[in-house]
């Protein structure tokens, strides 16, 4: 297997833990504020990258969609909302950010149509051709190997149907990106340490997105997992970036 720059990047480097362990006890320590964060620290755009994302799904009407690296469960209730799929299941690594979903989807009674397990997105407990449609939100950073988790995912896809991946990248103009690094380097890490008193969460955040292979890089490692007609939209000058592929 292939390893990349950003699999080696952990939120505790004084840790012994895997990036695996470590990720997921980050997000478990991180999960009570994790979707106040998300949206105070994009100005709530966020929102409408995950609409985009999921509208790449719209033509091929999936009736049932596997979200990894679920999280809070915002894609999957938002996967719902815009393509009524019969069926949806999420799997994270991380107990505490799956507990609070599964608040969100009762609360909105909808357990019936979308369900959360613990799950390794590197080892997919379902069989080949699962699901027409696999989507990962700011998901595939946190993979302890990228390659693997891509070929899992594509294992799990039926022929004909679809991946899409939202995941942060860097911007290109020149102007902005110094703004940008700013705000990556000391703003966002100092608010996620403010409330989310965990003092690597979002300084993980800035170090793996640096670290990331974006753009026609990832197009390539997608590619090389076994996806075809690949291609990318950046989002909002590039700070964020829609890939997606099909079996």
């Amino acid at each position: 297997m292939t390893e990349f720059a950003h699999d080696k990047v952990i939120p505790d480097k004084d840790s012994n833990l895997s990036k695996k362990q470590q990720v997921a006890e980050m997000f478990d320590s991180i999960a009570f504020r994790y979707d106040f964060l998300n949206r105070f620290l994009s100005v709530g755009i966020d929102v409408s990258w995950r609409k985009k994302a999921i509208n790449q799904l719209k033509a091929i009407e999936p009736k049932k969609v596997l979200d990894v690296a679920t999280g809070t469960a915002d894609v999957a209730l938002m996967t719902f909302k815009m393509l009524h799929a019969e069926k949806i299941i999420g799997i994270d690594i991380s107990e505490g950010m799956l507990d609070l979903g599964r608040q969100k989807i009762e609360k909105l009674g909808l357990t019936k149509n979308i369900e959360l397990l613990k799950g390794d997105s590197e080892n997919i407990h379902f069989e080949d051709n699962s699901f027409d449609a696999i989507t990962v939100a700011f998901g595939v950073r946190n993979f302890e190997n990228l390659e693997m988790g891509l070929k899992e995912m594509h294992r799990v896809l039926r022929p004909g149907g679809k991946l899409v991946v939202l995941e942060f990248s860097k911007p290109k103009n020149a102007a902005f990106k110094v703004f940008y690094n700013l705000y990556m380097n000391q703003i966002a890490p100092s608010f996620g340490k403010l409330f989310s008193k965990n003092n690597n969460a979002y300084q993980y955040l800035n170090d793996s997105v640096q670290a990331f292979p974006e753009g026609e890089t990832f197009l390539n490692i997608m590619k090389q997992a076994g996806f075809r007609e690949a291609y990318v939209k950046p989002l909002t000058l590039g700070i964020c970036s829609i890939y997606c592929g099909s079996k």
